[in-house]
């Protein structure tokens, strides 16, 4: 068996009038993720990592944000599909580590219901899925509010 690493990285502006779904999870804020799908930051930093740790490309390779098919869509269904290209590649995920960067809304206490619906997504048990989140000290553009960045770690076994 090998064990394979993949990190992931994204960002999304914040703008009025649209949705903010982090993890799969809607949260009652003024502002939400500018972008071609839902914007679900987390997991599209998800998908690059697992993309990434069996050397499959990225986000943008498998879903263009100029193909009206993924216009809007929810990023789970994104996540499937990728958890399926990982099955197809006979890897299967150990552990999964996220940090979120986001001035407000504050997460905490959506942190367990998006650490559970990644677990379900997954088929991971709860100890295995890892999020966190911090803030920038109002430094940047993240800081300032404008945006949310996540950074993502998973380690795959291979076989």
């Amino acid at each position: 068996m090998e064990i394979v690493i993949g990190s992931g990285y994204d960002l999304h502006r914040l703008v009025s009038r649209r949705d903010f779904i982090i993890g799969g999870i809607k949260i009652d804020y003024n502002k939400g993720f500018l972008a071609h799908s839902d914007g679900d930051v987390l997991f599209h930093a998800l998908i690059d990592s697992l993309l990434g740790a069996l050397a499959l490309g990225d986000i943008g390779g498998h879903f263009p944000d100029k193909s009206i098919e993924y216009k809007n869509i929810d990023s789970s269904i994104l996540l499937k599909k990728t958890l399926e290209l990982v099955a197809q590649n006979n890897a299967r995920i150990g552990n999964i580590d996220i940090t979120v960067v986001c001035q407000a809304p504050k997460l905490a206490p959506y942190i367990l219901s998006i650490r559970e619906n990644i677990a379900q997504l997954t088929d991971l048990s709860l100890n295995k899925v890892s999020v966190k989140a911090k803030t920038k000290e109002k430094v940047d553009a993240v800081g300032k509010g404008k945006a949310v960045e996540v950074f993502c770690s998973v380690l795959l076994y291979k076989d």
